[in-house]
């Protein structure tokens, strides 16, 4: 760390910043100094300040990142301490060496260090990615130096400059959609807890305040938004090829939905967001195609299918609402199966039916039961009547809460009416439509 005030910059004149060779690879406060030294700036009574603070400022930081008494810990401290310098005077001067030389005049050399490494760590606390996860381990230990700062207090002005190019925008992409995020209800912390990504908060935002939501969906909103975004495509491209004869799918598209930048949006978001509006516009065919509904075409719900659109956009999870929005679809679908009739009778004469291989009916006129009689008792057509199809018909479409009951309810059904139903004896048509008629609703 030369500091004589009789040292020369090989390429400096003695009254204008000096001119640095292309070539020249010493460190930047070295350079600053020596011009200082040079042209006047800096004298003797602040070399000395500096000689002084050096060495305090190699232990603090040995210390910190190490042990002070450890020699190769005390080398690598003053290599930190003056790339830290170089850093801070490189960055707040613009690389001219007459202002970094006045900042180390009017300023202490700690100072300058602390600066630098101010510097690395508002660097460090920077995202890596547009991933959010809740930072539950900085991976330092307490009192410690944040994770990675070791590293970057060594590396060049050039790596740090390179690394904060590629920081910024993600961190601006990341506030761009906690902005939008909150537009619609919800904070950075739930974004954390939810571990996405800005991008496809972004996209979803954009989608929402299309179809007027004002609200993060959850998934069943979020089926519901696609569904409304088709509903709206085809509607206009009904009107388009009514008033233009044929209209092709591009020009439908473009009437159908209006993606745009929200009106409020802040300024320093707007092109980060309108970069992230186009990947949706491009998304925008496969989104408005119906051959695919919305699961297939972004949720993965097995290894065998891999939706096209996976993970490009974000919903709440919300497994109570799904699940109470599950189990209200299948009550409605059962409903419209039993037509509202719940009781025993309505249930088995249901369930024979699905047995039986026939459509589900709740009702049964005394020719239907019949030839439904019949088709069981058919010689050598035992697989004409499985239990087990009723069985799996109650798993899959009754209501998850009644499951139970009308399970027992067939197996106790069968325990005593199998053997009449599949019987080959004399009697056998008449004695099953007895029962029948007695267990299930038969119309005469």
């Amino acid at each position: 760390m030369p500091m004589h005030p009789s040292a020369t910059a090989p390429t400096a004149s003695p009254t204008s910043p000096a001119s640095v060779s292309l070539y020249d690879a010493r460190p930047f406060f070295e350079k600053a100094l020596r011009f200082g030294v040079q042209n006047g700036i800096i004298d003797r009574e602040k070399l000395d300040a500096i000689r002084a603070d050096a060495p305090k400022g190699m232990v603090q930081i040995a210390r910190y990142f190490g042990n002070e008494f450890l020699r190769p810990d005390l080398e690598k401290a003053k290599d930190r301490i003056v790339n830290l310098v170089s850093l801070y005077l490189q960055s707040s001067c613009g690389g001219d060496l007459r202002q970094a030389a006045e900042s180390l005049r009017d300023h202490s050399f700690l100072s300058r260090s602390k600066g630098g490494s101010d510097l690395l760590k508002a660097l460090l606390a920077l995202p890596e990615s547009t991933v959010f996860h809740a930072s539950l381990d900085s991976g330092a230990e307490a009192g410690g130096p944040p994770k990675g700062l070791a590293e970057w207090s060594l590396k060049s002005f050039a790596d740090y400059q390179a690394e904060l190019a590629r920081r910024r925008p993600l961190q601006q992409e990341k506030d761009a959609a906690v902005w939008l995020a909150g537009e619609l209800g919800m904070d950075a912390e739930e974004l954390e807890e939810a571990h996405t990504h800005a991008e496809a908060v972004i996209r979803t935002a954009l989608l929402a305040m299309a179809t007027r939501r004002t609200e993060m969906p959850d998934w069943v909103e979020f089926e519901k938004m696609v569904a409304a975004l088709r509903k709206k495509y085809r509607a206009a491209k009904t009107r388009s090829a009514a008033q233009a004869g044929k209209t092709s799918s591009a020009s439908a598209r473009s009437l159908t939905v209006s993606l745009a930048l929200p009106a409020n949006l802040p300024d320093e978001f707007r092109d980060v967001v309108q970069a992230v509006l186009q990947s949706v516009q491009a998304d925008l065919p496969q989104i408005l195609d119906s051959a695919l509904t919305a699961r297939a075409l972004f949720a993965n719900d097995s290894e065998d299918h891999h939706p096209p659109l996976l993970g490009r956009y974000f919903w709440v999870e919300d497994i109570a609402s799904e699940m109470e929005h599950h189990e209200r679809s299948v009550s409605q679908a059962w409903d419209k199966v039993t037509g509202g009739n719940c009781d025993d009778g309505s249930l088995l004469t249901l369930m024979v039916c699905v047995a039986a291989g026939a459509a589900p009916k709740t009702i049964l006129s005394e020719k239907a039961a019949t030839a439904l009689v019949r088709k069981i008792q058919k010689p050598g057509a035992k697989a004409a009547f499985n239990p087990e199809l009723a069985r799996q018909y109650i798993l899959e479409h009754a209501p998850v809460q009644h499951q139970d009951a009308y399970l027992q309810l067939w197996a106790d059904f069968m325990d005593e009416a199998q053997s009449t139903l599949q019987s080959d004896s004399t009697y056998a048509l008449k004695d099953a439509l007895a029962l029948l008629r007695r267990e299930c609703h038969v119309t005469t």
